[in-house]
């Protein structure tokens, strides 16, 4: 069974940096995208970013781009998502999702076969 695990979330201030991490197990990983989404309170899941599967291509939301980077150490089975200059309206809590494919449709959570449990961020002003 597949398991994903997310870390390094926590509470900073507005301009600060945190990485997160999410280490899978149970199932191959270095050929299948990996992508993160988040929650906030009373809204729906969005997407923020994805890696492929072979690590050549990521994408982000438009809200993100310049501020996060996703990478991913194969060799650890763990991806991570580099999130600076924090903004308040990043809070939510952050999942990782493992792919069912090395590419594709990365936006979509139907992509998406696993999903971790989520670790919170919260951005204080």
């Amino acid at each position: 069974q597949v398991q994903l695990v997310e870390s390094g979330g926590g509470l900073v201030q507005a301009g600060e940096s945190l990485r997160l991490s999410c280490a899978a197990s149970g199932r191959t990983f270095s050929g299948y995208a990996m992508g993160w989404f988040r929650q906030a309170p009373g809204k729906e899941r969005e997407f923020v970013a994805a890696i492929s599967g072979n690590g050549g291509s990521t994408y982000y939301a438009e809200s993100v781009k310049g501020r996060f980077t996703i990478s991913r150490d194969n060799a650890k089975n763990t991806v991570y998502l580099q999130m600076n200059s924090l903004k308040p309206e990043d809070t939510a809590v952050y999942l990782c999702a493992l792919a069912n494919a090395g590419s594709g449709y990365y936006r979509l959570e139907r992509m998406y076969d696993y999903w971790g449990q989520g670790t919170q961020v919260t951005v204080s002003s």
